[in-house]
């Protein structure tokens, strides 16, 4: 589907950009968030009549979003979850908690503006976008940890985290079973031969 978009998109364009997307994109998402029109000529008109008035506005989205972005840039969330030995967590942290965590601090962001490709399961410190606005883009890190004390450890840059080792056991070989086999097995390979050959010579 051809759109007009109408504000920037990452990856798309700018404001006033014709561009093809597909459609399922454009009826869930650019449509009915009203971040893009139908290209036809219909639309063009009611853009470039908009234009102005959708600029000014844009403007002052983007104005606030740096007002935001100057509290929220480099922010520090403590977030504490139950976590195994080597770090790995029984749940996850999801945008939802981080934009509760910073709804907490008093700071307006949605769980739609966190930047996050997969859930967090492991604990450690996590540097992540956060896109207040399509021009406007700061970064948290979220310090995950199983305890207040740990995260304050891991801020002073120490790592918790520990590979799962297995149990130290002898390594053992075929050979070594063969050449045991030698040393011990052949002695009484040799006594069952004499008793047999007492026996036999009793038996005489």
């Amino acid at each position: 589907m051809q759109v007009i978009l109408l504000e920037r998109i990452a990856k798309l364009g700018q404001m006033g950009d014709e561009v093809r997307v597909k459609d399922g994109y454009a009826r869930n998402f650019l449509l009915p968030n009203n971040k893009a029109l139908r290209a036809n000529s219909g639309n063009r008109q009611k853009f470039e009549g908009q234009r102005a008035q959708l600029e000014a506005r844009n403007l002052e989205a983007r104005q606030e979003a740096e007002k935001v972005g100057e509290k929220v840039n480099g922010k520090v969330l403590v977030l504490v979850r139950q976590a195994g030995e080597t770090g790995q967590l029984y749940g996850s942290v999801s945008t939802r908690d981080i934009a509760e965590a910073l709804t907490k601090d008093g700071l307006s962001v949605g769980r739609n503006q966190v930047v996050l490709n997969a859930p967090i399961k492991t604990i450690g410190l996590h540097e992540l976008p956060i896109r207040l606005h399509p021009e406007v883009e700061v970064s948290v890190t979220v310090n995950v940890a199983r305890s207040e004390a740990e995260a304050e450890r891991q801020a002073q840059g120490e790592d918790l985290t520990q590979r799962e080792e297995g149990p130290a056991f002898e390594t053992f070989s075929e050979d070594d079973d063969d050449r045991g086999g030698r040393r011990g097995g052949g002695r009484f390979d040799r006594d069952d031969e004499q008793g047999s050959d007492e026996g036999e010579s009793e038996e005489g």
